[in-house]
This record gives C-alpha cells, structure tokens and sequence, in this order.
C-alpha cells in the first residue's frame, strides 16, 4: 500500500508537470478581448464540472453542465436567453442550463473576477477554471485535487492535439 503523502506528492509533481501546457493561446486575438475564456478552455472547465453533460438540469445549488449557482449567474450580468429577461423566475435556470447562455455566463464571471490565481504572473486557463471552481473572492484557496486534475489532463490533452494538428 501506497503511503498518502507519497500519493499525494505523486499528484502534485503531475499537477506541477501539466502546468506547462498552456492553451489560451489558442485563440483569435480579438475573442481574448472580447470573451477572456477561450473555447478550448471552456471545454476543459465544462468537462470538469460536468463531464459536459448537457442533459443536467438544476440539482440541488446548481444548474447545468457548468453547475452555475445563482450568485455566479448574477455576477456574471444576469445573461439570458433570447426572449427572456434577467427579472423573470425561470431566467436563471433557463440559462445555466442551455450550452450557449451558460457559457457566456462563465465569460461575464471571468471578465469580473479573473485574476492570476496561481502567481504565475498571467491570467490564463488555469486560472479560469480555479476562479470557476472556487469562485472570484476564492481562488488563491486549495483546488479540490479531482477538478484540479480534471482541468489539467484536459489542457494537457487539448494542448496535444493543437501541436499535433499543426505539424
């Protein structure tokens, strides 16, 4: 039997190793601007959250396959769908749990509270999906280890695939 602190020591040196792959460059300069969460990167922080589920409704605190609690929604602007507005009882829950309004509510969060969470000296994804998970006012706190390799084999994977389709 492995000792925890050895296991743990294990996961961290494969969190440090994957921190190298970086994806934000994968992105027209203009969306940056725009949306500070690149599509890649929101793949990543959907497939942490939910395994990107899209048929997940409201379940306890949160909605969707970016399990978007109400709080996170009005921070982010209070987007809705089309036809809908932000005062309605069902906006919330309309939005959170449609692909495309969900998303834009993560790029609204982002474009509030992003920040360099890891000291790295840059806001990137890494820092998207730990102000994601941990929420604006949180984000220098611990990552819970399964959303924090979740995010990084994610990065990891998509960074991969980048440099494969480009050679």
């Amino acid at each position: 039997m492995v000792p925890k602190s050895l296991l743990l020591v294990c996961l961290i040196a494969i969190g440090v190793s994957s921190v190298l792959a970086d994806v934000s460059h994968i992105a027209p300069p203009q969306q940056q601007l725009e949306d500070p969460v690149t599509d890649v990167c929101l793949s990543c922080i959907c497939e942490a959250s939910s395994g990107c589920d899209a048929s997940l409704r409201c379940s306890g605190d949160v909605c969707g396959m970016f399990a978007i609690t109400w709080a996170y929604w009005a921070d982010a602007g209070k987007p809705v769908q089309q036809g809908d507005s932000p005062d309605s009882q069902n906006a919330y829950a309309n939005c959170a749990n449609e692909p495309y309004c969900a998303a834009r509510t993560v790029q609204g969060y982002m474009r509030k509270f992003g920040q360099d969470c890891n000291g790295d000296g840059r806001i990137d994804c890494f820092d998207h999906a730990i102000v994601h998970k941990l929420g604006g006012y949180n984000c220098k706190n611990t990552v819970p280890i399964v959303y924090q390799s979740k995010i990084d084999e994610c990065i990891q994977r998509k960074a991969n695939e980048y440099s494969a389709a480009r050679q």
